[in-house]
């Protein structure tokens, strides 16, 4: 049986990471993540496809856009560079029970906004998947992922609030 140390996390911690994960070049935990923060997301192109994107500011729709996809791209790979894993069982957990509930909370934000489209609600959607970003790159020491996260979140909340207002 080989166990791997995942960043410098040690004891039962680090075996169910390593045995769950197999330390491989994909988080299979930021793959779920992504798939459920497009969910939503797909559901709303669907049914309110051709919305004018009020936002003309294109210097931030770059930077929400490339933070976006990188964000996305980096929480599901492991490319090997800047990533240096769970410190701790305290950050493991943080990790994984602060996206569960982020996660929850985005959905039944979702919900509401299907049934009227508010600008509090608006914002707290472009709010929420800066967080995960946020909270998966500074728990994981992934200090490229916390980059693209910022660079998304001030792009997103930014063009969020143009289309909102």
């Amino acid at each position: 049986m080989n166990i791997t140390v995942i960043g410098g996390s040690d004891g039962p911690v680090s075996i169910l990471i390593a045995e769950n994960n197999k330390a491989s070049w994909i988080n299979l935990f930021g793959l779920v993540i992504v798939i459920l923060m497009l969910l939503p997301n797909i559901i709303y192109a669907v049914k309110f496809h051709g919305i004018e994107n009020k936002c003309k500011n294109k210097v931030m729709s770059w930077i929400e856009q490339i933070g976006r996809y990188s964000s996305m791209f980096l929480i599901i790979f492991n490319i090997g560079l800047a990533e240096f894993g769970f410190p701790s069982a305290e950050a493991y957990i943080t990790y994984f029970v602060g996206n569960t509930v982020f996660l929850i909370l985005y959905w039944c934000i979702w919900i509401l906004y299907f049934h009227k489209i508010t600008f509090w609600k608006s914002m707290t959607l472009a709010v929420i998947p800066t967080a995960i970003f946020l909270l998966s790159g500074i728990t994981s020491r992934h200090y490229l992922l916390v980059i693209s996260a910022v660079a998304f979140g001030i792009g997103h909340i930014y063009v969020t609030h143009q289309n909102a207002r």
